[in-house]
C-alpha cells in the first residue's frame, strides 16, 4: 500500500466495506438471475434449447476473461476507476437484456453483465489499500464470500420475480440496484494512487481471451456437442496450444498481464490450484441440493419443492457464509490463512459426508448445504489473504484476478463433471430423464474428494511468509523500467497505518 494514503476512519471504513461487499453480492446475483427462466427461455426468445443455453454460458465466459484483465487495469489505472467501469457494464448489460425479446441482444446483454464480475478481485485488492489492519481480514473474507452469498440470495429472489411479474423486471431491477451500488462506490470508496508502472499487455489479454474461450467452451458445451466430437477435441487442443504460447509470451514480456513468475511461487501456485478444487467442490453442492429439493416425491428420494421454495431453502447457506466469514478471518489472524484454508477444505468434506445420510429430507439438505457453505467461507476468505501476502502491493489486483479466474475454472469443470456423472447415472421417468439417488450420492462423494484434495494442497503451502518479490529492487524496478534505488534495497518498515496481510 502507498504509505501516503491514510487509513480510513472507523465509520468510513464500515461504509467502504459495506459498499464493496454489496457490489460483490450484486455482481454475483447476475449469475443466478436467469436460472428460474432456463426452461422458458426457448419460448421467451423464440429459439432452440441449445441456443438458449448461451444466455447462461455467455456471462461465465466473459466473467472468467474479465477478472485478470480488469485486475491488471486496476493495478495500472486505479482500482476505484475500474470498479466504476465494472458497475457501468453491469448497468449497461442489464438494460440491454431488459429490452430484449430475442436471442442475440439477450446474449450480448448477459455477456456484458458477466464482465462486471471483475468487481470481486478489484474490491479485495482495494481493501488492502484502504482498510485498517484490524479490519482487513474480516473485510476481505466477506468480500471474497460475496460470490456464494449473492448466489444463495439471488435464486429465490429471481424465482419470486419470475413467477409473479414479467421476466424483464429482473433486468430492470438489476440495472437499478447496480446504479445504487455505483453511487455508493463513488461516494464512499476513496481514490488510491496506482503503484504499478508499465503498459497494459494487449497481446497478453488477446492470448488469454482466446485460450480461455476455447477451454471454457469445450468444458461447458462438451456434453452437448459430444466429448469426442471434432469440435470439442479441437477446442481443447487449441486451448492447450494457445495458453502455452501465451505463457511463454508472458514470461518474456516486460509488462505482463499476469506475472507468471510471481504466480509460479510455491505459495501462490498451490493457493491457485486449491482455488480450482474449492470452486469445484462449492459448485457441486449447488448442483445437488436444488435438484433433490425439486424432484417429485414419487421418485422416493425427491422432496417435491417448488422452484421458489427450493430457492428459499438455500437462503440459510448464504447466511451461514456471511456469519462465518469473520470467524474464518479470526482464525487466519491467529493461526494464519493457511490454517483457515485447510480448515475450510475439511469442513466442506465433512459437509459432503453428512450429505450421504441426510439427503432424504429438506432439513438434511439444508444442514449439509450450510456445512459446505461454512467451509467455503473459511476457504474463500483465506485464499486472497495468502495471495496478498505473497505478491507486491502493485500487483494485488491482477493476482486476485488470476485467483478468481482459477475459481471460475473450478466452477466450470464442476458443472461439466457433475453434469456428466448425473447424466450417466439417470433413468427415464414418464418420458423425462432424471438422475438416480445413487447418482446424487456419487456426486456428493466426488465433491468430498475434491475438498480433500484441496486440504492436501493447503498442507503443501509453506508455513512461513516468503519475502515479497517487490522487496527485490534489482528485479522489480528494472522490470518496471525504473532506475534502481540503492536506498531501498532493504524493505522499509511498515507504516503504522498501512494494512498488513495476515502472516501464515
Amino acid at each position: 500500500m502507498n504509505a501516503s494514503v491514510p487509513t480510513a476512519p472507523a465509520v468510513r471504513t464500515g461504509a467502504i466495506v459495506a459498499s464493496l461487499s454489496a457490489a460483490g453480492i450484486v455482481a454475483s446475483l447476475m449469475g443466478t438471475l436467469v436460472i428460474p427462466l432456463v426452461a422458458q427461455l426457448p419460448e421467451l426468445l423464440d429459439t432452440t434449447t441449445a441456443n438458449a443455453s448461451w444466455v447462461v454460458t455467455a456471462p461465465l465466459l466473459t466473467g472468467a476473461i474479465a477478472t485478470p484483465v480488469f485486475g491488471r487495469l486496476g493495478d495500472l489505472h486505479g482500482k476505484r476507476r475500474m470498479l466504476l467501469v465494472c458497475v457501468g457494464l453491469l448497468i449497461a448489460g442489464s438494460l440491454v437484456s431488459a429490452v430484449s425479446d430475442s436471442l442475440v441482444p439477450m446474449v450480448v446483454g448477459r455477456a456484458v453483465q458477466g464482465i462486471g464480475m471483475g468487481i470481486v478481485p478489484l474490491g479485495i485488492s482495494t481493501m488492502r489499500d484502504v482498510v485498517p489492519p484490524e479490519r482487513m481480514g474480516s473485510s476481505v473474507a466477506l468480500m471474497s464470500s460475496s460470490l456464494g452469498i449473492g448466489g444463495a440470495f439471488g435464486l429465490p429472489l429471481a424465482a419470486g420475480v419470475a413467477q409473479n411479474a414479467d421476466w424483464h423486471v429482473l433486468f430492470w431491477g438489476s440495472a437499478a440496484v447496480s446504479a445504487l451500488i455505483g453511487l455508493a462506490v463513488l461516494r464512499f470508496v476513496p481514490r488510491v494512487p496506482s503503484e504499478a508502472r508499465g503498459r497494459f499487455d494487449v497481446p497478453g489479454a488477446i492470448g488469454i481471451t482466446i485460450g480461455l474461450v476455447c477451454l471454457l467452451l469445450a468444458v461447458s458445451k462438451g456434453s452437448e456437442w459430444g466429448w469426442t466430437s471434432a469440435t470439442t477435441l479441437g477446442l481443447f487442443s487449441a486451448a492447450v496450444l494457445v495458453l502455452l504460447a501465451w505463457g511463454l509470451f508472458e514470461l518474456r514480456t516486460t509488462d505482463p498481464l499476469v506475472d507468471l513468475r510471481a504466480t509460479g511461487r510455491r505459495r501462490v501456485l498451490l493457493t491457485n490450484l486449491a482455488s480450482v478444487v474449492i470452486g469445484f467442490a462449492m459448485f457441486a453442492q449447488s448442483l445437488i441440493a436444488p435438484q433433490l429439493l425439486q424432484l417429485p416425491k414419487e421418485l422416493g428420494y425427491g422432496l417435491g419443492q417448488s422452484m421458489l421454495a427450493a430457492g428459499l431453502w438455500m437462503v440459510p447457506t448464504g447466511l451461514a457464509m456471511m456469519a462465518f466469514s469473520p470467524v474464518g478471518a479470526k482464525l487466519s489472524a491467529r493461526s494464519g490463512p493457511r490454517t483457515s484454508l485447510l480448515t475450510g477444505a475439511l469442513v466442506i468434506a465433512a459437509g459432503y459426508a453428512l450429505a450421504l445420510p441426510l439427503m432424504g429430507s429438506v432439513a438434511g439438505i439444508v444442514v449439509f448445504s450450510c456445512v459446505v457453505s461454512i467451509g467455503v467461507a473459511f476457504a474463500y476468505g483465506a485464499m486472497p489473504a495468502i495471495i496478498m501476502s505473497s505478491v507486491p502491493a502493485s500487483k494485488t489486483a491482477s493476482a486476485n484476478g488470476f485467483n478468481a479466474l482459477m475459481r471460475s475454472i473450478g466452477l466450470s469443470v464442476s458443472s461439466a463433471v457433475i453434469g456428466v456423472l448425473l447424466a450417466q447415472m439417470s433413468r427415464d421417468v414418464g418420458g423425462f430423464t432424471v438422475p438416480t439417488e445413487n447418482g446424487f450420492r456419487a456426486a456428493a462423494v466426488v465433491g468430498g474428494a475434491a475438498a480433500l484434495a484441496a486440504a492436501l494442497l493447503a498442507l503443501a503451502i509453506p508455513r512461513g511468509a516468503a519475502p515479497l518479490p517487490a522487496e527485490d529492487p534489482a528485479t522489480d524496478r528494472l522490470e518496471e523500467g525504473l532506475t534502481p534505488d540503492r536506498s531501498q534495497t532493504s524493505a522499509p518498515a511498515p507504516s503504522a497505518s498501512a494494512p498488513r496481510a495476515p502472516q501464515p
